[in-house]
């Protein structure tokens, strides 16, 4: 039999399977369950088409993730995660009639790897601690979005009826999601219950929440700026209010734990990794910013061809249209977002760590007329380069061959 690729349309209840050879044609189609049942019927399915564990038959699927992906990939057989976008461009060169049923796409998937497998990518081959470390650092960093949002709504909040609160812990460590802020808010949720708190009250309420220096002082301010006097909601709404931020408050409290017990548990598992000191050498990584780099990346060595396609896939390259005279260099915006996210804080923090980096920021600012973002973005490429060279080569990182002349570094 010649060559055979498998598609899957994958559905919550149940997933399409079609297998076509190497002119098109349908040899085989069924629908499955994700089951111990629909798995066996899979394998026989492919089996009977020839596949081995010599040459196992490549699979199309609409998404990098599932009990179904997990065990093929488990298979050692070539899993390719096509964007659903571009599957229904492919489905547009078959039919203009718009038609669409779960088993054509599962041969439209099949047809993409026929024709354009040499421009699609199977799913690296990370080892299980990556894709565990990837599954933490996600997590945590979805957490650390939900801690945010929680504490922004809360602030809104407070904003319409209780500005003293704000204006005592604006300047404060963490604002908001500082155990502190917590404490005192919950047994003062409105100015009128914080016009009755008394310093004592206060101190008892920030040694619970685990404060344990500076009490005394930290009471007494506290105590002086929630007494401030401001413009006033009446007096029911204000309640209502009151009640409402206690209920953002619990939301916020939970989010702050998750981000804690899930950061822990990241770095913890980070630290395990071969690449743990590699990545960590870099100026701006530490244990979680580090961990979401690799959880990205992967450790898999043969998914980046080179330097160019890992600043592409981060979005940190930027990309060139030209049509006739007409030419425009813009930055990316299909990209990995979470590496982008980790890449801009990655950036920050090493124009405060590294000469070298605050150097080549500068240069971009004022040479080059980048704005921040623009800036930070630029920089982020070149320690992608340097970041794609120390994993390849197993060195860590060097600032005199990042950066050999700080004060003349460019773009």
């Amino acid at each position: 039999m010649g060559k055979v690729f498998c598609g899957i349309d994958w559905a919550e209840r149940h997933h399409d399977v079609a297998l076509v050879d190497e002119h098109g044609k349908l040899i085989a189609k069924r629908r499955i369950h994700e089951t111990l049942e629909g798995w066996q019927q899979l394998l026989d399915l492919l089996a009977a088409a020839g596949d081995s564990a010599d040459a196992p038959i490549p699979v199309a699927i609409e998404t990098p993730r599932g009990l179904l992906v997990a065990a093929m990939r488990a298979t050692g057989r070539p899993v390719y995660a096509i964007n659903p976008m571009a599957v229904a461009r492919y489905r547009d060169r078959h039919t203009v009639a718009r038609s669409k049923s779960d088993h054509a796409d599962a041969v439209v998937l099949a047809n993409v790897l026929r024709t354009d497998a040499h421009v699609h990518r199977a799913l690296p081959a990370d080892a299980d601690l990556a894709r565990a470390i990837a599954v933490l650092a996600r997590a945590h960093q979805d957490a650390t979005w939900r801690r945010t949002k929680a504490s922004n709504e809360l602030r809104s909040l407070l904003r319409e009826y209780y500005p003293a609160f704000l204006d005592a812990f604006t300047n404060r460590k963490d604002f908001l999601a500082s155990t502190d802020a917590h404490a005192v808010l919950a047994i003062a949720p409105t100015p009128a219950t914080a016009a009755k708190l008394t310093k004592t009250g206060i101190a008892a309420a920030l040694r619970r929440s685990g404060r344990k220096r500076r009490i005394d002082n930290l009471t007494t301010e506290l105590h002086a700026a929630l007494r401030v006097q401001h413009l006033r909601q009446q007096p029911v709404v204000e309640d209502a209010m009151g009640t409402a931020a206690l209920a953002l408050l619990a939301a916020l409290d939970t989010a702050c734990t998750n981000v804690d017990q899930l950061g822990e548990a990241c770095a913890a598992a980070f630290a395990q990794h071969p690449d743990y000191e590699i990545i960590t050498s870099f100026p701006g990584l530490g244990d979680l910013t580090g961990a979401r780099v690799l959880a990205e990346l992967g450790d898999d060595r043969s998914r980046f061809i080179d330097a160019r396609s890992v600043k592409a896939y981060a979005g940190s390259a930027p990309v060139t249209r030209a049509s006739g005279r007409s030419i425009s260099i813009t930055h990316r915006r299909i990209k990995n977002d979470r590496l982008a996210a980790a890449g801009f804080v990655w950036a920050f923090i090493a124009t405060n760590n590294s000469p070298g980096a605050r150097a080549h920021y500068d240069r971009r600012r004022q040479d080059h007329g980048d704005r921040h973002a623009a800036a930070l973005r630029n920089l982020f490429n070149r320690f992608l380069g340097c970041l794609h060279q120390c994993l390849t080569s197993g060195q860590t990182y060097n600032e005199a061959k990042a950066f050999p002349n700080p004060i003349e570094a460019a773009a």
